[in-house]
């Protein structure tokens, strides 16, 4: 295993220079400090982000309507990955309340399970993943 000092990655758009380590491909980021910046930085340049525990039925719920649409959403399972409760307070701060799922379309909050489903309801979800880009029919 290779040191955390070798797997330092700098990331400069992340104000104060914060330093994190990043663990293997596929998984979050580790550090001591996880900041909204951090959270905004996993959602750029992504269609549909979707924050969830794999316990959680209805971010289940919500990962399967989204895909239902042809989105391939990238998805942060917070139970599986390393500082997920960290990630998580960060959800919570950021008027995520219950922190999953916790979903963002073109890096907007669109909040969780009841905000999706009134989008659906509303007939305002396929327009909103159109106009982000995760899906073109």
């Amino acid at each position: 295993v290779a040191s955390s000092s070798s797997r330092l990655k700098k990331f400069k758009h992340i104000p104060n220079k914060l330093h994190l380590a990043l663990t293997l491909p596929g998984t979050l980021f580790s550090a001591a400090y996880i900041t909204m910046d951090v959270v905004t930085s996993m959602v750029a340049d992504r269609p549909v982000v979707i924050f969830s525990r794999t316990t959680c039925c209805m971010s289940h719920t919500i990962k399967t309507l989204i895909n239902g649409f042809g989105a391939n959403p990238t998805v942060y399972e917070l139970d599986e990955i390393q500082n997920g409760q960290q990630v998580e307070r960060e959800l919570q701060q950021m008027g995520c309340n219950p922190s999953v799922p916790a979903v963002f379309i073109g890096q907007r909050l669109v909040g969780g399970a009841n905000q999706v489903m009134s989008l659906q309801l509303r007939n305002q979800l396929v327009p909103l993943l159109k106009s982000a880009g995760a899906i073109w029919i």
